[in-house]
């Protein structure tokens, strides 16, 4: 009798063990300075997933937490959930959508009919098998003839140049922080900055640097185009920094930037 006792308190510590290193193959301590989409992209999940597995209805995460990270059943059940489509979450943008579903942003614009780069979070997006969408042009104008012009060739505006990859050149930089007077934290394209304090983002004018644009800023870092600013016009940038005292030293100057994508 004592040697089934013995057999069986051995089964079960193995089986115990066993669950115990699935659960911590599937599981993850936040750590201090963590953020929901650094945990994900180490992870190979996408936000949304850790926020629906954990139940959290915010970004926000704490020292200590326990959060799930998706066993093998999870991670299966949400291939095949997220192979068709995506719901927007707020801090992300088209060209980060794009990256994770192993698709060009080209391909989920057209799929999408989506024209400029500006997306809400709770938006529902094809990102697999999609077909391309054609966007209405603006109506012919009238046939009707039109006064007789002068013969002296007429001048047309030349429409803005779009940045194109590799391209460099000088900028004037500022800097800013999600927590100015009036500053609600969320970028022109639906990035958190204040429940993603490590991202790097810079403001720009989408006519000379496209948003959504992956951007190399000297003395900064490679950053993602993924804001706008009233004052920002022409060759110039606004970087973002957390810290007020780090963006006030960073005062304005000029810098090198290069287009990578």
């Amino acid at each position: 009798m004592k040697k089934h006792i013995v057999a069986l308190t051995a089964v079960a510590a193995l089986s115990v063990g066993a669950a115990t290193a699935a659960s911590a193959d599937s599981n993850y301590t936040v750590k201090s300075g963590d953020t929901l989409w650094a945990i994900s992209q180490a992870n190979n999940v996408s936000v949304s997933d850790l926020k629906g597995w954990n139940d959290l209805s915010s970004d926000l995460i704490f020292p200590n937490q326990q959060l799930s990270i998706g066993g093998e059943t999870q991670k299966e059940e949400k291939a095949a959930v997220a192979s068709s489509s995506y719901t927007v979450q707020s801090g992300d943008t088209l060209y980060r959508i794009a990256v994770n579903h192993g698709i060009s942003l080209d391909q989920l614009m057209s799929w999408n009919g989506i024209t400029g780069h500006l997306i809400y979070p709770g938006d529902k997006l094809v990102v697999s098998g999609g077909t391309p969408i054609s966007v209405p042009k603006a109506p012919a104008q009238s046939s009707t003839p039109a006064p007789a012009q002068s013969t002296a060739p007429a001048k047309t505006s030349a429409p803005a140049p779009a940045a194109q990859s590799g391209k460099e050149m000088q900028v004037s930089a500022t800097a800013y922080t999600a927590y100015c007077a009036g500053c609600s934290g969320i970028t022109a394209t639906g990035i958190d900055l204040r429940s993603n304090p490590n991202q790097k983002v810079i403001a720009v004018d989408p006519t000379v640097i496209p948003l959504g644009s992956t951007v190399w800023v000297e003395g900064y870092g490679t950053a993602i185009a993924g804001d706008t600013g009233g004052a920002i016009k022409g060759n110039k940038i606004d970087v973002f920094i957390p810290s007020r005292d780090a963006a006030l030293q960073w005062g304005r100057k000029t810098v090198t930037i290069k287009i990578l994508k």
